[in-house]
């Protein structure tokens, strides 16, 4: 009997709140708080709902204790939240009032970019049980929550009846057909039934989740271990069918439901549930278990492969077919993306000779009935039997089942599912290829949309990088880059290698504030400014203050960090300053690690007058230098002195001789929540080490002659026989004259001898470069200094430095 009051409302929250009632009224269920959360699904519109309970005062948190729909990571929900932070969920049950937030209000909050669907609405009530919990739901519906929806979720969050801890943490004893599996040591406890199911007895069992495991079909083996390990598993609720191998006779398919119960100080999480005989079960039922469990999957499914590889587990093994096809229609070309089985031996002739590459692109024209199948738009089943074209009837010879896929007012694609013996398809079977079709069209046209968008990112990022690394005397860099798996914005990671001069090379790394397109225009106008002002020659220090200066005259909102390496190659030293980075870890020959204890100054773009300090670090021939960004050692679970110290820990595991697949294992197991950038160096080291000298030029009438002197004395020295010194003095005369006559202020000539090949250089104050004549008359007093040089050297050119420049030759000594 419907109250007054239901005349005032809607017919929808009439209907939800008997439903409430009924589902409320089985107080003893342990289902009973997932059922009346499904409850928000169907009448609220929800797409995810969930339940938040207080733990124990000591970490006051809001804990997740059940949930219904599709996974709460595609939302970036948490698992569990401060009771005194500022996330919806904590306001709610801090004010005992319902929040409401909308697209624009969930752009603003702290979990924005974990989020891969940004267009949705949140919805935070307090429940009324005495907890003091916290209902949470989701909408993805364009006009999210309306008033009717809200007066639904209200109902829900009245009847929501948050499982009591205690009663949790003793548990209850177990049913012949129950389950408890401890998380943290793999013992499990079983019923006497579940036992008989997998045909062991209680003497013969151990009491290890592995024993039970083992008895399993080998194929079925990677879903369940992703329900069993702790990492996989979320809070909530799973269903999974799988295998079990018997003495005779073919596997008995069991059925596993379970939900983790969460851990705390002392008790470790916990899997509860019961496993049951799914042999006669596999119809109904079973078939709309697939479909959620298809959609929750389509629903994190990011990129093309992983939708292919969600439908092949979803429709190929649970339907025991030989072959399955998933292909894009484009311009009547089915652009194939998986093939399963993937030889092309297991596929038509047709198919096999039409494809242009390992598996390219099926000719519709070719197939007449799929063509027409795909105009008509729903699915079509041909049993054993049915008069196909080849390219067809060989793909199912035992019945074929093809499935438009339907996305936006089009065909994005087909999905064809192939038998070699008879199949009867029953009624359930073809209602569960129908809701899949659907399922997968809009999967595909949304995750084809987001690889064609990540590679454009991907490739914008590759472009304003290095496209590679130079050779580096007595050493070997590698680099990687590694984008974000979330969201689709361009990163301001970036990374680089300067060779300077006298055998010194800079290594950069830095990160710009934020995901976008302005962020990856200033990283590169970073990279570029960093390069610059190391090529003039300034110390660490002052490039990277040159660097901050411009960042703040760019008058940008962002700021970006840096860290900056100078090496010299021949000495095995090394200058480092740091501008808000993590600082860089040392791998040393005996394999012990080192995080460089280096001063920082504050992140570029914030002060102007900000200090750099430079910290020594000295290299033995052996050691590795890693550099990298927050992305690899920092995350929302780990600090970043936890990352660093793990960073460590896999660099000293690592073996150095091969330094890029080091780099790779690095990254196996990076989070791709940010965005990562990687630099390692492994100094070995200059075999042979250069001759150098230096001399600072007087300004005499006499200094030519001087700087002569200078160097045939330098030369002998080195070794250098006296009849082949002739060129080198000529020039040495030449371009001393040149900046004594040019120029004003201090003139310095540096030599520099390795493998018979002299290098001169030539430093004044001067930026102005050396013009070479393009005539002179015999009458002429000046202009051929610059003329000689290029005679006489194998090269020469001009290169700025702090505060003028440097003009060098250099001469190949045949003694």
């Amino acid at each position: 009997m419907v109250s007054q009051g239901a005349a005032g409302r809607g017919a929808r929250t009439v209907r939800a709140e008997v439903a409430l009632k009924t589902v409320a009224a089985d107080s003893r269920s342990p289902e009973r708080t997932r059922r009346v959360l499904e409850q928000a699904l169907v009448f609220a519109g929800a797409s995810f709902a969930a339940v938040y309970t207080p733990d124990d005062d000591r970490e006051r948190l809001l804990r997740l204790v059940e949930s219904a729909g599709v996974p709460r990571t595609v939302y970036g929900l948490r698992e569990s939240y401060p009771r005194d932070g500022h996330s919806p969920a904590a306001e709610a049950y801090r004010a005992r009032r319902p929040v409401w937030l909308g697209p624009e209000d969930l752009a603003d909050g702290a979990d924005a970019r974990r989020m891969a669907s940004r267009d949705v609405h949140l919805a935070a009530l307090p429940v009324s049980d005495g907890t003091g919990g916290c209902l949470l739901a989701v909408s993805e519906s364009p006009d999210g929550f309306g008033p009717e929806e809200r007066d639904c979720l209200e109902l829900v969050a009245g009847a929501v009846a948050c499982p009591a801890r205690a009663a949790v943490e003793q548990g209850e004893e177990l049913r012949g057909t129950a389950f408890a599996l401890a998380m943290d040591t793999g013992r499990v406890e079983v019923g006497d039934a579940i036992l008989d199911l997998f045909g062991l007895t209680r003497e013969e069992f151990d009491g290890r989740v592995e024993t039970l495991l083992g008895l399993t079909v080998p194929e079925d083996l990677p879903s369940l271990m992703s329900v069993v390990e702790a990492d996989h598993m979320t809070i909530g609720e799973r269903e999974l069918e799988f295998r079990v191998l018997q003495p005779t006779g073919p596997p008995r398919w069991l059925r596993l439901r379970g939900r983790l119960l969460p851990g705390g100080e002392g008790r470790p999480a916990r899997l509860v549930g019961t496993v049951a005989d799914a042999s006669s079960l596999r119809s109904g039922i079973t078939d709309v278990a697939r479909v959620q469990r298809l959609a929750a999957t389509l629903a994190t499914a990011g990129t093309v492969r992983d939708v292919s590889q969600a439908v092949v587990a979803a429709l190929r093994v649970p339907l025991r077919a030989d072959r399955i096809a998933l292909a894009e229609l484009e311009n009547e070309r089915l652009v194939v993306t998986v093939l399963d089985p993937p030889e092309a031996e297991a596929w038509p002739e047709l198919w096999q000779t039409e494809w242009r590459t390992e598996w390219p692109d099926a000719p519709v024209r070719a197939m007449p009935t799929l063509a027409a199948a795909l105009r008509e738009g729903r699915a079509q089943i041909w049993p054993a039997g049915t008069a196909l074209e080849p390219a067809l009837a060989e793909v199912g010879p035992g019945g074929l089942a093809v499935l438009p896929l339907p996305a936006g007012g089009r065909m994005a694609g087909a999905c064809l599912i192939g038998w070699d013996t008879p199949h009867d398809f029953g009624p359930d079977e073809r209602t569960l290829l129908t809701a899949s079709a659907g399922l997968v069209g809009q999967a595909l046209t949304r995750a084809h949309a987001f690889d064609a968008e990540h590679e454009l990112v991907g490739m914008l990022q590759r472009q304003l990088l290095p496209r590679r690394l130079p050779q580096l005397p007595g050493a070997v860099a590698v680099a990687r880059y590694l984008p974000a798996t979330a969201g689709l914005e361009v990163g301001g990671d970036w990374y680089d290698v300067i060779p300077l001069p006298d055998n010194q090379v800079a290594l950069v790394i830095g990160d710009v504030q934020g995901h976008s397109t302005a962020a990856a225009t200033l990283m590169g106008q970073m990279r570029t400014a960093l390069r610059a002002y190391a090529a003039e020659g300034h110390p660490p220090d002052v490039v990277v203050s040159h660097a901050n200066r411009l960042l703040l005259e760019l008058e940008t909102d962002l700021f970006a960090t840096c860290a900056y390496v100078q090496v010299d190659m021949e000495a095995g030293t090394a200058w480092c300053v740091r501008a808000g980075h993590p600082p860089p870890v040392l791998r040393y020959p005996d394999g012990s690690t080192d995080i460089a204890e280096t001063e920082g100054g504050p992140p570029l773009g914030v002060l102007t007058q900000a200090e750099f300090p430079m910290t020594p670090l000295r290299l033995q021939p052996g050691t590795v230098v890693a550099l990298t960004t927050d992305g690899l050692v920092e995350t929302a679970q780990c600090d970043i002195d936890t990352g660093l110290r793990r960073l460590a820990h896999a660099l000293a595991v690592s073996d150095p001789s091969h330094l890029g697949l080091v780099a790779d294992a690095l990254l196996a197991n990076a989070p791709r929540s940010d965005d990562v950038a990687l630099l390692l160096m492994r100094y070995d080291g200059m075999a042979v080490r250069p001759l150098r000298e230096g001399w600072t030029v007087w300004r005499v009438p006499e200094a030519a002659r001087h700087a002569r002197r200078f160097t045939r004395r330098t030369l002998l020295a080195w070794g250098v026989r006296p009849d082949v010194m002739d060129p080198a003095l000529l020039v040495v005369s030449e371009l001393v004259t040149n900046a004594l006559v040019h120029t004003d202020g201090r003139v310095r000539l540096d030599l520099t001898l390795i493998n018979h090949r002299l290098r001169i250089a030539v430093t004044d104050s001067s930026p102005r470069t050396p013009v070479k004549p393009t005539s002179l008359g015999w009458e002429a007093t000046g202009g051929r200094g610059i003329l000689l040089v290029e005679a006489m050297a194998e090269s020469w050119g001009t290169v700025p430095v702090s505060g003028g420049k440097q003009v060098w030759c250099e001469l190949q000594l045949d003694g």
